[in-house]
């Protein structure tokens, strides 16, 4: 069953959970990591692979990285607070209005 995934590339979102935001860089219509990736999120919060996961260019007090998120756990962040990750730069301009337009982005 594949759905219409609800963020877009460029989107800025925050994990639902856990403190970190990010930019989508690639989006996956079903899951497409690891059992063992899977397998190591506590039981109780684990996702659905029925569903959008989502590549982040993520970031949080401490550290850049990169995330892998299901739709259920994003949520739209509107704070408009810059995201500091350094292939943000390479893979995005910033328009006027905060939006990040990707430029020569290689997906999956």
């Amino acid at each position: 069953m594949d759905r219409i995934a609800k963020f877009r590339i460029g989107q800025v979102v925050r994990h639902r959970v856990y403190p970190f935001r990010g930019v989508i860089f690639d989006v996956d219509p079903v899951f497409s990591n690891t059992d063992q990736w899977y397998e190591s999120i506590p039981i109780e919060i684990r996702p659905r692979k029925d569903q959008p996961f989502y590549h982040l260019y993520a970031q949080n007090d401490q550290s850049v990285y990169e995330a892998y998120v299901s739709e259920q756990n994003l949520l739209v962040d509107s704070s408009d607070e810059v995201l500091r990750h350094p292939a943000i730069a390479t893979d995005f301009v910033r328009s006027d209005s905060g939006d990040y337009i990707p430029v020569n982005l290689q997906t999956h």
